[in-house]
């Protein structure tokens, strides 16, 4: 019976150099955040449909919650992964005085994309995810009863079919009932909901795209991306109408963290914006700056709330911002690093803030000023 195996020194080193590279490089793929850090093999990949989530202490605690979306009647909160995973939880059962340990925990995993899910979106009786390529719709009427097959998955035209660029960003166009999708092409493809068909490309960035947003009123689609340029589209036309390098204006520029813009939220005449460069508050009409925010930081998602400016990124806060510039305050949260925020709005009895990000957690506030409790994986 062989009791010890020995190699050869000069063997045994070299030996242990390629265990360390491969389980270094692992490591560091599952580190990686969205499109502009993630590298291909990093998930778990799983069949899809329904299942327990079987993820160890290892893939727990490399976890990253990329996406979140409240069901319409405000009583279901969606995140999905870097895994692939969608969980759905009950707000209903985690905000209830009886609430236990298992009430903060999914009523149902599944498996949705091969890859992370960058985004979530609801509409009024669906959940449209999307993944590396490809958007996926399931109703939230069967997902409530557990049953997780799609409607359809659908992948926009791209040039090549071995092409699978991420989507990084979506949002519903109300005045023609369309899906804006924006990601790794470069491109914006806009999906005819009601004939399930894209319909158009809007092409003008020069790398990918990181956030997209929608004045209704105005007819307007603005993007944000990797080449630093907020892009505003006539959604009639899709033409571009203006470009904004937002790097280029010195009250906003931070060269040290780049020039890429990742985050994008409009309201009325008013656009908040950011990402290698500071978050700032811009008015549309005259297309100039009016508040520039101290953040420390890449901000990677900001909403307008009330009177007040939220935004989550670098850093393991919620910072609360007034319109004129000033940070009010910075409320602790678990993760290390947020990547994502929504307010519910679809119910009053379960308003609340979700935030989530390098963590299995995701932290609730029914009060904005502290943490309530946590739900997880």
């Amino acid at each position: 019976v062989v009791t010890d195996v020995r190699f050869p020194r000069p063997l045994a080193l070299f030996l242990s150099l390629v265990a360390f590279h491969v389980i270094l490089g692992y490591s560091h793929r599952l580190f990686c955040f969205k499109s502009r850090f993630w590298a291909p093999g990093a998930a778990v990949l799983q069949p899809r449909g329904v299942c327990e989530s079987r993820m160890g202490p290892v893939e727990l605690l490399h976890m990253s919650v990329f996406s979140q979306s409240f069901s319409p009647c405000g009583r279901f909160l969606a995140a999905g992964n870097n895994y692939g995973e969608i969980a759905l939880f009950s707000l209903s059962a985690a905000l209830s005085p009886d609430a236990t340990a298992l009430s903060q925990k999914p009523v149902l995993t599944f498996t949705a994309h091969d890859g992370p899910v960058f985004s979530l979106l609801s509409n009024d009786s669906q959940l449209l995810s999307a993944g590396n390529g490809e958007i996926s719709c399931w109703s939230w009427s069967e997902l409530i009863k557990k049953n997780a097959k799609p409607l359809w998955t659908k992948r926009p035209n791209y040039k090549s079919s071995l092409e699978i660029p991420e989507i990084n960003a979506m949002i519903v166009n109300p005045r023609d009932n369309s899906l804006v999708v924006g990601g790794g092409d470069n491109n914006i493809h806009i999906l005819d909901l009601e004939h399930g068909v894209f319909k158009s490309v809007l092409q003008g960035h020069s790398d990918y795209i990181h956030c997209v947003s929608v004045r209704e009123r105005e007819a307007e689609i603005l993007s944000g991306g990797e080449d630093g340029a907020v892009r505003m589209w006539d959604s009639r036309t899709g033409q571009s109408v203006h470009c904004v390098e937002i790097y280029k204006y010195e009250s906003c520029a931070r060269p040290q963290f780049g020039k890429w813009i990742s985050c994008l939220t409009t309201d009325s005449d008013w656009m908040l914006c950011g990402g290698g460069p500071s978050l700032s508050l811009w008015h549309l009409r005259s297309l100039s700056p009016t508040s520039v925010f101290p953040l420390a930081g890449c901000q990677r998602q900001a909403a307008f709330y009330q009177d007040m400016i939220l935004a989550v990124g670098e850093g393991p806060f919620v910072s609360h911002c007034l319109l004129g510039g000033e940070v009010k305050a910075q409320i602790p949260c678990t993760p290390q690093s947020l990547n994502t925020l929504q307010i519910n709005a679809n119910s009053t009895e379960h308003r609340v803030l979700t935030v989530g990000g390098s963590s299995d957690h995701i932290d609730v506030f029914t009060n904005l000023s502290y943490k309530t409790f946590s739900l997880s994986f």
